[in-house]
Formats: structure tokens, C-alpha cells, sequence
């Protein structure tokens, strides 16, 4: 007899390895979805790997298959099916219609840990977003009477379904949600403008490979770390001082998986946008992983796809105190000679880091003199704030300050310098 006194859900994992030797990893991404469906509250009771030549159009891993599942289903006493690869609506409808649970991928669960994680309105809205476009192609009787939750768009016409009605209820709730964010990203927008003095440093990565904990140690902050993935959606940013010259805005991010689903990165769009506009990129990995390399090209691959490329970059082997072979560290080393090699939870290499990032902000800073007349109060405190004064001499109505600052800043502050004069 099972013991179904759990609250959590009991499911089945399901993957398919289209080539014989591809099993293994196959099975290294169902760990990954295990992972994924404890973080959404699941309790997985079964992984099931089906080898193919190609993907069955009906059922995903083909009927036979699938008729074998349902028995294990019912043994299980399972409520919930999980595939690792995108189902279209008509796989969702077959298997539904055959194992009698609820069916769901890779994306329908990572939308659901999402939505279950966001805390702030523009998360929340963010992800309503891309689970409504997520669902929209995939519609099927299962959804009805849509227009109920998300408002009436008018009498049912002559001759049309109910699923039509849901299409066009999704497609007006969908037009409703994208007008919000972009009301949100315009003041995000204003809001960045406040930082233009500041350093912009971004933390990507893999999801769970230690952002946080890395912004931890930098800010001193609390934000939530967990061994668990997406434990963070909403991105953070914390002002960190690394000398009198460098202050900077450091924002942790959510993190990316495989098959991350492309609505959830266009939906973030403004989260992502500390991505973009940083300065530079700190690149944390999860050297313990037996996969980390593919999941640095994951991460790659989706800074590509949101524009982020082409930024300063420091890649951050994390978690060094984890791994059972040392000698990857000087694999890696000859093939990331530039790379910082750390453990955030431990402060192990913590501190060479800060070193390794002041050196590379130390090359944008720059030696000026400046008069500056009393009544420019807005100049001198920008110096203040954003630079270290050397020496301060004071003359009639000006005072001389020379100060060391980041020659973009430098630049900015001489656009216009009115009464102002100049020494290198």
C-alpha cells in the first residue's frame, strides 16, 4: 500500500534519448527536472527514459510507450506526468486522454515555479504574460471559460466554440498585460537614469550557481539563497564600495536553464535590462556540476538572444569546495586563464576576486584637475560621490579640486563646462 500522506503531488518523469549514446545525458537532464519539479512541490516517484529514432507526433514517446506509463500511473498513484521536452496540443490531449492526470513539460513547470516564486507586480505581470502565450497555441478543451477569469469580451457569436472564445479572452488579457509591462519598463528607465555614476556590474548564470551568494558576500545583503532552483526571480541590485573611486551597482538576476522558455525571457524583458545595460558581466558557474560546461553555453547562448554580448566578461568557477577532482581547476586555468576560481559560501577566493575586479575598473580611471566655480554645487558633489578627491584648493569663487574618477564620467562631467577649466 503507497503512503499518499505527502501534500505533494506524486510524478512521473519522462525523456526520450533520440540517439543510444545520448542516454546518459538524458538522464542527467531528468535530474535536472527532478530538481525542477521539487522546486514546483513535487514528489517524484518515477524517471522514464524512452530511446527513439525521432519524437512520436501523437504521443511524444510513441503509443506503446505511453500505454505502459498509464499502467505505472495508476501503480504510482500518480497525479501528474512530466515530459522534458515541449509537448505540442495534440501530444497534451492524447496523453491526457490516456493516463486520466494532468500532463505537463519542461516550460508548462518552469512557468509554474515562476509563478509561484514571483513576489513583486512586475514579476507577477511578467510572468502572467508568458504563461498566456505559453498556453495560447497549446488551447484545448481542457481550458474553459476563460472569459470568466479574465474579463467578458462579448457575447458568444453564432457558430463559434468555446475554445475560440478562450483564444480571443487570452488574446485580449495577453494585449492588457504587455501595456502594463511597458508602462513598468518606462519607469525602470527613468529609475536607471539615477545610476549613470556607478559602475554597472551584472551576475548571470546558470540558475543555482551561486549568484546570490556571491552578492551576499560582496554587499553583506540577505538575500534568499537556497540550494534549489529559481530560488530568485526578482532582481536585486546593492550599492558595493570597493575603493573611494569605485562604487558599484551590483544586481543579481534570475538565472537560466536549458530550454528556458523564449515568452519568459521576452516577458522579462525589463529585469533583463540590468543585464544589458551593465558595464560589465561577472559569469558565476557551478564547477561541481558534471554538466557545468554546457550550462556556460546555455548562458551564453541566452545573453545572445536577449543582446547582452560583447561585455567585459569574468567568468567565476563557483563552488570549488564541492569538487571531487581537483585537477579540473588546472584544466581550467590553461582554458580560462582569467577566470576566478571560488567558493561564495565558504569566502574561499572571495577576496582575489575583489582584487581582480578592482584591477580592471582601476584601467578606466583617470587623473583630473577642475575649477569649479562655488555655485556649481551639482559638479562638486558628483565629484564627491562618483570620484576620490586628491586636493582641494580654494580661490576667489572657484575652488580646484583634483580628483581621480572614471574617464566616462570624466568625459560626461566636461560636456559642459561653462565656466569651468581643465588640467590632465
Amino acid at each position: 500500500m503507497l503512503d499518499t500522506t505527502s501534500n505533494r503531488e506524486r510524478a512521473i518523469l519522462v525523456g526520450v534519448s533520440l540517439h543510444a549514446a545520448g542516454r546518459e545525458r538524458t538522464r542527467e537532464y531528468l535530474q535536472e527536472l527532478a530538481l525542477l519539479a521539487d522546486s514546483a512541490g513535487a514528489e517524484v516517484v518515477a524517471q522514464i527514459i524512452q530511446e527513439r529514432h525521432n519524437i512520436d507526433a501523437a504521443f511524444y514517446i510513441g503509443k506503446g510507450k505511453a500505454e505502459e506509463i498509464a499502467f505505472l500511473v495508476e501503480e504510482k498513484e500518480a497525479a501528474l506526468v512530466v515530459f522534458d521536452d515541449d509537448l505540442s496540443a495534440v501530444q497534451v490531449r492524447n496523453l491526457q486522454e490516456l493516463f486520466k492526470v494532468k500532463i505537463m513539460d519542461r516550460s508548462g513547470l518552469i512557468l509554474d515555479i515562476f509563478a509561484s516564486r514571483a513576489r513583486t507586480r512586475e514579476a507577477r505581470t511578467q510572468v502572467e504574460l508568458a504563461q498566456l502565450q505559453y498556453m495560447l497555441p497549446r488551447l484545448t478543451r481542457q481550458w474553459t471559460h476563460l472569459s470568466k477569469q479574465y474579463g467578458g469580451i462579448g457575447t458568444k457569436g453564432p457558430g463559434e466554440t468555446q475554445i475560440e472564445t478562450d483564444r480571443r479572452a487570452l488574446r485580449t488579457r495577453i494585449g492588457a498585460l504587455k501595456e502594463k509591462l511597458a508602462q513598468i519598463d518606462r519607469e525602470r528607465a527613468i529609475q536607471r537614469k539615477g545610476r549613470e555614476l556607478f559602475t554597472r556590474i551584472a551576475l548571470v548564470g546558470y540558475t543555482n550557481a551561486g549568484k546570490s551568494t556571491v552578492l551576499n558576500w560582496f554587499a553583506a545583503a540577505d538575500v534568499l539563497t537556497e540550494d534549489r532552483l529559481f530560488a530568485t526571480l526578482d532582481s536585486t541590485v546593492r550599492l558595493v564600495k570597493f575603493s573611494p573611486v569605485h562604487v558599484v551597482l551590483l544586481s543579481d538576476t534570475v538565472g537560466f536553464i536549458r530550454k528556458l522558455p523564449h515568452h519568459l525571457v521576452a516577458s522579462f524583458k525589463s529585469t533583463l535590462d540590468e543585464v544589458r545595460e551593465a558595464d560589465m558581466l561577472l559569469h558565476i558557474v557551478d564547477i561541481s556540476h558534471p554538466l557545468f560546461e554546457e550550462q556556460m553555453t546555455v548562458v551564453h547562448e541566452t545573453l545572445d538572444e536577449i543582446g547582452a554580448t560583447g561585455k567585459p566578461t569574468i567568468i567565476v568557477f563557483n563552488k570549488i569546495d564541492r569538487l571531487a577532482n581537483r585537477n579540473v581547476v588546472g584544466y581550467l586555468t590553461s582554458n580560462y586563464p582569467d577566470a576566478a576560481f571560488v567558493s561564495a559560501t565558504r569566502g574561499i577566493g572571495m577576496n582575489a576576486l575583489r582584487e581582480k575586479l578592482t584591477a580592471i575598473l582601476d584601467a578606466e580611471v583617470v587623473e583630473q584637475e577642475i575649477n569649479v566655480s562655488y555655485q556649481d554645487y551639482a559638479v562638486i558633489a558628483q565629484i564627491h560621490e562618483a570620484g576620490e578627491v586628491l586636493s582641494k584648493e580654494y580661490d576667489g569663487e572657484t575652488v580646484r579640486l583634483r580628483f581621480r574618477m572614471r574617464k566616462v564620467l570624466v568625459d560626461r562631467l566636461l560636456k559642459n563646462p561653462g565656466k569651468r577649466k581643465t588640467n590632465n
